[in-house]
């Protein structure tokens, strides 16, 4: 398992869109700071690069590297090792090298220049949604055997949490603006991991106005402690049911 793990991480390293995921965090995390003296503007401004561009990489990343090296998984399965560990393996590959090309071009460097609690839960963020984005591009490229498919349904699903999801919230808030839907509302903002990673940071910095309509309903739910616990709690639970169930799927695939 470890082999696995190390040479697909080694594999990923040497990846050219990598090494320029890598260098673009980097740049864009000290490039806001230089122009902007205000830390606080500029740590706004990394929270709403990591929440954009985090699960988009994570998402295409994962699908187009995992059906890339279909014929190296296929090779892997014919020897006696459990499928299911294979998985995890690859998983544990993809997600722990594109933590790292976070953690070093914007985690670390964040932590640097702005060491306080706001660039602390921005790095904790991160990391879940590319646990999260990796875990679900998993289970795609698991679940569709055609290229294609699994790309598309990836970058649909990142166009559906990034756009449509508050637009909807937004219509229905208006539709309903006379009926008691804060437990509604709360309910969906567990359906969107984008928006429970940008509460979650926004409730331990109070910027009420940036929270949006879920947010701030969240907020005035739960306060900020018991709020961020429940943030994160519901980010975990995103990230382990889909691995969950891509492992499953993954272990009685007919390849």
């Amino acid at each position: 398992m470890l082999k696995i793990i190390k040479y697909v991480i080694l594999d990923i390293l040497k990846n050219r869109f990598m090494i320029f995921y890598f260098i673009c965090l980097l740049a864009l995390t000290f490039g806001l700071f230089q122009l902007d003296e205000n830390s606080s503007k500029a740590t706004l401004s990394i929270l709403n690069i990591v929440l954009l561009f985090v699960p988009l990489v994570s998402l295409m990343f994962t699908t187009v590297y995992y059906y890339n090296s279909s014929e190296f998984i296929t090779l892997i399965l014919a020897q006696p090792i459990a499928r299911r560990r294979i998985f995890y393996s690859v998983f544990l590959g993809i997600s722990l090298s594109l933590i790292l090309a976070f953690l070093l071009g914007s985690g670390l460097p964040l932590l640097l220049v702005n060491p306080n609690s706001a660039s602390l839960y921005i790095v904790i963020s991160g990391v879940m949604l590319t646990l999260i984005f990796t875990t679900l591009a998993m289970l795609f490229a698991v679940w569709f055997r055609d290229k294609a498919k699994g790309m598309g349904v990836s970058l649909i699903l990142w166009i559906f949490f990034m756009l449509i999801f508050d637009g909807i919230v937004m219509f229905l808030m208006f539709t309903f603006a006379d009926y008691p839907m804060e437990k509604t509302f709360i309910a969906l903002s567990f359906l969107n991991p984008i928006d429970l990673a940008r509460i979650f940071v926004l409730l331990q910095l109070d910027f009420s106005a940036l929270m949006g309509v879920t947010g701030a309903i969240f907020k005035d739910f739960f306060g900020s402690g018991i709020g961020a616990v429940m943030a994160i709690g519901m980010l975990i639970m995103w990230f382990a049911m889909p691995l969950l169930f891509a492992g499953r799927y993954f272990s009685k695939k007919d390849f």
